[in-house]
């Protein structure tokens, strides 16, 4: 029989919601500064216009373009189920995520300093090196920051902070990016413009680590899984995949990503009839991401009231008409409408993919659902840029966005076949 006198043990559910509730305005902040700094930063570096022409002007090769951005995604591949492991046992995820977001910006510093400092084959593999180094962090930091999302902003908030978050964040980032075509590319700022943005990048994004690591409160997780052995929890994979809604969700994103294999030959496509001057890298990155940023209000809030399924469906038929535009452009306007529709379907698709996936299965199998699906995103968008760059070279850049296309109606179809996890 129980102790009368023993006081009832507070419920571990209500306490953390409680938590979650009394901190919630301090860590949306948190969460909007740091997303908004890191957003521009990152924005900068992964457009498909700075870092593919800074490549080509290094090697001259579509094929070692596309080698520097399958490096950067065999990182974000292999990482995620390593960031996983990391948080999966623990009550909290903020000291592991302060420590794998330094480690993320050390080889965008190391661009930097690469592009001023080296010179032929040294600036090249180094290039080549920070890349797949900062798409190892990469893949770690997209499980690690989505699950500490996760825990602490509720359901219907996420939308619409990561929509105001990329809308300011990449507001900025198309400003900077059209800045750096015109004047720190064009001009040669510093020295070397590209060196000058990639420095720039860097400390946008440290600046919002350092503010996400000052102002996040965290609480520890009601309940862990109990430690595990990382082979014991990659067997569990199968079982994760057995959900059918999540398989799909899986697979879908996985074409999404094979979609991708045209990406960085876009402004390689656009020099084929336009001048790759500063000036055209300045509007084809303005007008990416422009769009992404003006369309993120409209995918938060959609998402949030209709749910992700529908942001994720209505971006790839953004991304259908890009592509058709792409393939029919012959000067800059047409070009730059669709460089817009392509960073207006981006903006849709990452969203809708990463806060998808938070609302299958259970809470403690979060960081896991995430480091499964990033790693068979990553796996392929790795391999595609490597093969869109063998193809670029013997059929050009046309049948790269056919070829794109078709793995965009792929997606969608399996879309179509997904019931929404939230039921709207």
């Amino acid at each position: 029989m129980a102790d009368r006198g023993t006081p009832p043990q507070p419920d571990p559910e209500a306490a953390f919601d409680g938590f979650v509730s009394a901190n919630l305005r301090r860590n949306y902040l948190a969460h909007y500064v740091h997303g908004m700094l890191g957003m521009t930063g990152f924005r900068l570096l992964n457009a498909p216009t700075i870092v593919p022409t800074y490549l080509h002007l290094l090697t001259g090769s579509a094929a070692l373009v596309g080698l520097g951005q399958a490096l950067q995604q065999f990182g974000t591949a292999v990482a995620p189920v390593l960031g996983a492991a990391r948080i999966e046992g623990r009550a909290r995820a903020l000291p592991t995520a302060m420590r794998i977001g330094a480690g993320m910006r050390v080889p965008i510093l190391g661009l930097a300093l690469a592009a001023w400092f080296l010179e032929g084959t040294a600036l090249v593999v180094a290039t080549m090196g920070c890349l797949l180094v900062l798409g190892l962090f990469t893949g770690a930091q997209r499980v690690v920051f989505q699950a500490l999302l996760a825990k602490v902003i509720p359901i219907d908030r996420r939308g619409r902070l990561q929509a105001w978050r990329n809308l300011t964040g990449g507001a900025i980032a198309a400003a900077l990016a059209w800045a750096a075509g015109h004047y720190f590319i064009e001009r040669g700022f510093l020295g070397n413009g590209y060196a000058a943005t990639f420095f720039l990048a860097f400390l946008l994004t440290a600046a919002g680590l350092a503010f996400l690591g000052w102002t996040l409160r965290e609480p520890d997780a009601p309940t862990v899984r109990p430690p595990s052995l990382l082979a014991d929890r990659l067997r569990d994979f199968p079982a994760l995949l057995a959900d059918p809604g999540y398989r799909r969700f899986v697979f879908a994103q996985s074409l999404a990503a094979a979609a991708r294999l045209s990406a960085p030959f876009y402004v390689l496509h656009a020099g084929t009839t336009l001048p790759l001057d500063g000036a055209t890298i300045g509007l084809l990155s303005l007008a990416f991401l422009g769009a992404d940023t003006l369309s993120n209000l409209l995918w938060g809030y959609l998402g949030d009231r209709r749910g992700f399924r529908l942001v994720f469906l209505l971006a790839l038929v953004v991304w259908l008409f890009a592509i058709g535009a792409m393939l029919w452009a012959d000067d800059r306007p047409g070009f730059a409408l669709a460089f817009a529709g392509l960073g207006a379907a981006n903006s849709g698709a990452m969203m809708a993919a990463t806060t998808l996936v938070l609302e299958f299965g259970r809470r403690e199998d979060v960081a896991m659902r995430l480091a499964l699906s990033a790693t068979a995103e990553g796996a392929i968008a790795a391999v595609a840029p490597l093969l869109g760059g063998l193809l670029a070279l013997w059929t050009g850049y046309p049948p790269l966005l056919v070829l794109s296309s078709f793995c965009v109606v792929g997606a969608l179809i399996l879309l179509l076949r997904l019931r929404d996890p939230r039921g709207v």
